[in-house]
């Protein structure tokens, strides 16, 4: 049975609190070319309003971080998960030479709000002034303008992540009760933490340190479309992916996928994935489905049980009351 909250995000719209993500602010003019270098995706192509998903990778092509970039005009706005923005931002400030390229922390300078669901647009036109809904309707995915907001500035985003399509607002944090207390008097729901696990889990959108590590290759989490550009030069960590795709024809040991379970009962996280009696990989993210009203997971499994259907079956210690027991699962697609 869905939550009230699920519903909203699913049939009207809800907003989340996203002010624990970590917020890099990138200034000068050579912004565009240095973060060209270190990041996976095309920035120098970017223009003012325009932004994109990237990852940082190590020189053994494994992640550091992956990131939401976003041009502004006169600055780069990076946002990440919260727990690894440090060692992020002192990774890129190790490669500022005699770049004209400048680095600051704004995690505590911005509080973030997404508003998501089918009437996300209608919504957030609503809350922000300066800038038209047809203006909001035509923002791509990554997009971004600058608009109003009470007496304050906000930066509006366009996003996908949450698992339902809509924006994000970068308001001052002295703004964020003021921006809550509009949304609730609009009747707008709150998304809590376990909804918008559920819904991020049903879109399969992969979440840093659930779903991809420090030891994973973007190839092995599906995120290569999006993430990675295959024309730009060269970046950190790029002579591995080329050997990959090229030497190995793509082929990595593992792949992350989507699972659709037997049963109502959800498997744990680690729990070991079996094809037959050989374990193939492991439960990175489940979620009860109120979309499906069944369990759903995602996680990695050896490449030759990466396919569309090929049944499975997960080690579960509560799926059968009295020690080990399996629930049954089956494929439903790679996460790309």
């Amino acid at each position: 049975m869905s939550s009230p909250a699920y519903t909203a995000a699913r049939e009207r719209a809800a907003w989340l609190n996203r002010s624990s993500r970590g917020r890099i602010v990138v200034s000068g003019a050579d912004r565009r070319s240095y973060l060209q270098g270190l990041l996976t995706n095309d920035i120098e192509a970017l223009v003012a309003g325009r932004g994109c998903y990237a990852a940082y990778l190590t020189a053994q092509g494994r992640m550091t971080a992956d990131l939401w970039v976003y041009e502004l005009g006169d600055v780069i706005l990076l946002a990440m998960l919260g727990e690894v923005k440090d060692t992020l931002l002192a990774k890129l400030d190790q490669f500022i030479f005699s770049e004209d390229v400048q680095l600051g922390d704004v995690t505590s300078t911005f509080a973030a709000i997404a508003i998501v669901g089918p009437q996300a647009l209608d919504v957030t036109a609503n809350v922000v002034a300066g800038v038209s809904r047809d203006a909001l309707l035509s923002l791509p995915e990554h997009g971004n303008v600058r608009a109003q907001l009470g007496e304050g500035p906000v930066i509006v985003t366009r996003v996908s992540d949450v698992g339902e399509a809509g924006f994000e607002l970068y308001v001052a944090a002295e703004q964020r009760e003021a921006v809550v207390a509009a949304l609730r008097t609009a009747g707008i729901a709150e998304l809590d933490a376990e909804t918008a696990e559920i819904l991020r889990v049903e879109a399969g959108v992969p979440l840093f340190h659930r779903d991809m590590d420090e030891e994973t290759i973007p190839l092995e989490a599906g995120i290569e479309s999006r993430a990675i550009s295959f024309t730009k030069g060269c970046y950190v960590g790029q002579e591995v992916i080329i050997r990959v795709l090229h030497r190995g024809h793509g082929r990595v040991a593992r792949r992350l996928v989507s699972l659709a379970c037997g049963g109502d009962v959800v498997p744990e996280r680690g729990a070991a994935i079996h094809v037959e009696d050989k374990p193939v990989g492991q439960v990175t993210s489940a979620v009860m489905s109120p979309r499906l009203n069944r369990p759903i997971a995602m996680g990695y499994v050896h490449r030759d049980a990466a396919d569309p259907d090929t049944i499975l079956r997960i080690n579960s210690s509560s799926a059968g009351g009295n020690g080990s027991s399996f629930i049954s699962a089956r494929v439903t697609q790679r996460i790309s």
